[in-house]
């Protein structure tokens, strides 16, 4: 489990050192064969819950979602924090269980990011141009630059942004 902004793995522990660690959720120390580690913190299994539900984060799966300080299971996240914005292509709202990709501060629904001329969706590994706010693909940059599009050039890689923390993940906020 992971925290964003926080690390993602915790700092090596040695087995004669387990009992030195102190649980975030009960103070208690943490002997126990398992433990968890999230939000720069070391958990009892039984300790780390959503702030909501209450439910053992540690039986439902590996992934926990946090934001304001609060650690939340999936089902909560999405209740508490169920629309993430809205698309800059079109408008609508994003769930905030769906993926997304961004540009320059702008979120867009994977279905809505494509190029502005040829309107071929732009997928994770594609270089594309974003240029006076508007995306181009490699094919339609040379179009946009004659079209007079040139002053606020900016060339990127496409990374899609990823909803869900998970070990190695970040959490979108």
């Amino acid at each position: 489990m992971v925290n964003p902004g926080g690390s993602s793995q915790p700092p090596p522990v040695g087995a004669g050192s387990l009992s030195w660690k102190r649980c975030a959720g009960c103070g208690g120390k943490i002997a126990d064969r398992f433990l968890l580690y999230t939000m720069d913190s070391y958990w009892h299994s039984r300790c780390l819950k959503c702030s909501c539900c209450q439910a053992q984060l540690g039986e439902i799966g590996t992934s926990c979602y946090t934001k304001s300080g609060m650690i939340l299971c999936r089902n909560d996240y999405i209740r508490l924090f169920g629309n993430s914005g809205a698309c800059s292509a079109c408008g609508q709202s994003i769930p905030a269980s769906e993926l997304v990709m961004r540009a320059q501060g702008n979120v867009y629904h994977l279905k809505c990011f494509t190029c502005s001329t040829c309107r071929n969706r732009l997928v994770p590994g594609d270089r594309f141009h974003y240029i006076n706010g508007s995306l181009f693909c490699e094919h339609d940059r040379p179009t946009a630059l004659i079209n007079g599009h040139l002053s606020s050039l900016q060339t990127n890689p496409l990374l899609p942004d990823q909803k869900v923390c998970t070990v190695g993940n970040t959490l979108r906020t």
